[in-house]
């Protein structure tokens, strides 16, 4: 569909004649518009995680490795009268004092747990486990664990260290956290 079409031109005030484009070529430019915008909008859903009917990438795991195994039984075979707790986000033990910055202290904190935690019957905290192996070895695990240690430190919390390769026996857990 060819023709000719006077149109008024605003800048010059005067009507005009042109040659009306193919509305074919209108269409399809608007399906491309369609076409790029559906992409997008699928991309950015799978980006986020999407909502859908997919299957998650999630498997389950065991929370404590073979050693920690082995330690938490000990300790609770130790510890009768005492809550024995795996694996504890650092920020479900400490608070940040108010007239703090709560989430810059947060943060120093974020993604870091305690092997366990020692609590009374009260769930109060008596102690926080940390069971060593090798890898607290390399210079990044030793600063990681001396900013866990000043954390807990700094809210009162007593940290006892032990060495994967040479774990304690009940008698010396019991006599640590007498």
């Amino acid at each position: 569909m060819t023709g000719i079409n006077l149109i008024w031109d605003v800048e010059s005030s005067q009507l005009i004649h042109f040659k009306e484009h193919k509305m074919s070529s209108v269409v399809l430019l608007l399906v491309f518009v369609i076409v790029g915008l559906a992409v997008l909008a699928v991309l950015k859903s799978k980006a986020q995680g999407g909502g859908g009917d997919e299957a998650w990438p999630f498997y389950a795991k065991k929370p404590l490795s073979q050693s920690e195994q082995v330690l938490y039984f000990r300790l609770v075979q130790a510890l009768p009268d005492h809550i024995i707790l795996g694996q504890v986000q650092l920020s479900r033990l400490l608070g940040v004092k108010k007239g703090n910055n709560y989430q810059a202290w947060s943060n120093r904190i974020n993604r870091m747990s305690a092997d366990f935690v020692v609590c009374k019957k009260d769930s109060s905290v008596v102690a926080v486990i940390e069971l060593d192996d090798a890898t607290h070895q390399r210079e990044d695990r030793e600063a990681a664990d001396e900013k866990k240690d000043k954390a807990l430190a700094s809210a009162g919390v007593r940290i006892v260290r032990w060495q994967a390769k040479s774990m304690p026996d009940i008698a010396s857990i019991q006599a640590a956290l007498a």
